[in-house]
């Protein structure tokens, strides 16, 4: 199957979206791809705030970018758009980064204010890196994912099959790229 690289552009290691990430990680493992989970906040600060293009952890991110066939981006929504740790690496990723790729962006927030962040801020940019094939995607509301005390996630019945359901676009849309591909 396919080479997934799943995002995670909160700056903290015990969000909700770090944690719904990677629990959306273990549905497209069940499907047969492969997960890299990429944490923005673990890139160096340095590095990002530097524009340091030669930095290890810069040319790594940019390696797996490349490898992927597929990216996951997830983000909170801060003042209406995605965070700021996530902008820092894109703005060092090539103009082309994302060129050929199928992308499912997500996004989690307090309030449903913030549901259009994914359409007016984070596709706009995804797009201008070249993805190929931007899936529908999802906001969840903080209030549907439960954190329990073992580290296990709970997401409300109507967020988790909707999620589901994203997923599984995503995934197929992956299962079709390299037959379009090789057709043309």
């Amino acid at each position: 199957m396919a080479t997934v690289l799943s995002v995670s552009g909160s700056p903290s290691a015990s969000s909700r979206t770090n944690r719904l990430l990677r629990h959306l990680d273990q549905r497209l493992l069940a499907q047969g791809h492969e997960v890299i989970p990429l944490d923005v906040r673990t890139v160096p600060a340095e590095a990002l705030l530097g524009a340091d293009l030669r930095h290890p952890a810069i040319t790594e991110a940019t390696e797996l970018f490349a490898q992927a066939d597929g990216v996951v981006v997830g983000t909170p929504v801060y003042k209406a758009s995605y965070s700021g740790v996530l902008k820092a690496l894109l703005d060092l990723l090539p103009q082309y980064a994302l060129i050929g790729k199928t992308v499912l962006p997500l996004a989690t927030g307090g309030s449903t204010a913030h549901v259009l962040a994914i359409d007016y801020a984070l596709r706009p940019v995804l797009s201008s890196m070249g993805a190929g094939h931007i899936v529908q995607g999802w906001f969840t509301l903080d209030k549907d994912i439960t954190v329990h005390e073992d580290g296990s996630l709970t997401v409300a019945p109507a967020a988790g099959e909707a999620l589901a359901q994203v997923v599984d676009q995503f995934s197929a849309a992956l299962s079709r790229t390299p037959l379009l591909a090789a057709a043309s």
